[in-house]
């Protein structure tokens, strides 16, 4: 682990307790995105979430009728889940085994704590433990380049990497995903990027970091294109 991501994960380590206390309730916004998830997958299905936090999301899929396999790379944040009564796993998307297959990939503001590189490892390895068809979920931060961070109720700084619309976009074709809904919302300091992918059968493209599982043969390697009727739009939220 690089020493950025060493440190982003000291300040949630210590900071769990805090962020847990001062998390507010579901956003209407965010209850959106989590209504039209359940529904894109159906009652039933298995979800991966990455970066559960204390768990506050994962409350609301399950009582959508999801299954949702509670994960995060902080061992504070997986003690106060397990503490609730939760099974939960300290998980780190990068380079531990995700299991698998999942109908659905759940990722809410946690990988824009990730490189560029390390984006399009994460991407293709949720691609690669995501069935044919499922469905991901992310949302990041919009803006130029990375910077260290202190706000909020984590005290520790944290790195941010911030993205535009069309960088994502590709990020997220090159490594297997078929961009379904892109939209912008305006939080309380920052505009969110909240992105919705279909995992497709085609391979990454060469433009994705490499696998750490076994490669699909190279011959016919392409990018997912959006579908028809498939496009980005632009909508406002009140809450961060």
């Amino acid at each position: 682990m690089n020493e950025a991501r060493a440190a982003t994960l000291a300040a949630y380590q210590a900071g769990a307790a805090a962020y847990a206390a001062g998390l507010p309730e579901v956003p209407d916004w965010l209850t959106r995105a989590l209504g039209d998830f359940a529904a894109l997958l159906g009652a039933g299905a298995r979800v991966l979430e990455i970066g559960s936090g204390p768990g506050r999301d994962a409350r609301e899929l399950e009582a959508k009728g999801l299954l949702v396999r509670r994960t995060d790379i902080t061992p504070a944040f997986v003690d106060l889940m397990r503490a609730d009564g939760y099974d939960a796993d300290v998980l780190d998307p990068l380079a531990d085994d995700l299991g698998g297959p999942y109908d659905g990939v759940w990722a809410s503001a946690v990988l824009l704590h990730l490189s560029r590189e390390e984006m399009g490892v994460v991407l293709r390895r949720l691609h690669e433990c995501t069935v044919v068809g499922g469905t991901l979920y992310a949302s990041l931060k919009e803006g130029e380049g990375e910077a260290w961070s202190t706000h909020g109720h984590v005290t520790g700084p944290r790195l941010f990497t911030y993205w535009h619309a069309g960088p994502l976009r590709d990020a997220l074709e090159a490594a297997g995903w078929r961009v379904r809904a892109l939209r912008r919302t305006q939080g309380d300091r920052d505009v969110w990027l909240d992105v919705v992918g279909r995992r497709c059968s085609c391979s990454p493209s060469s433009a994705a970091a490499p696998s750490t599982r076994r490669s699909r043969p190279a011959s016919h390697p392409r990018r997912c294109g959006a579908r028809s009727g498939e496009r980005s739009s632009s909508r406002r939220g009140t809450a961060e």
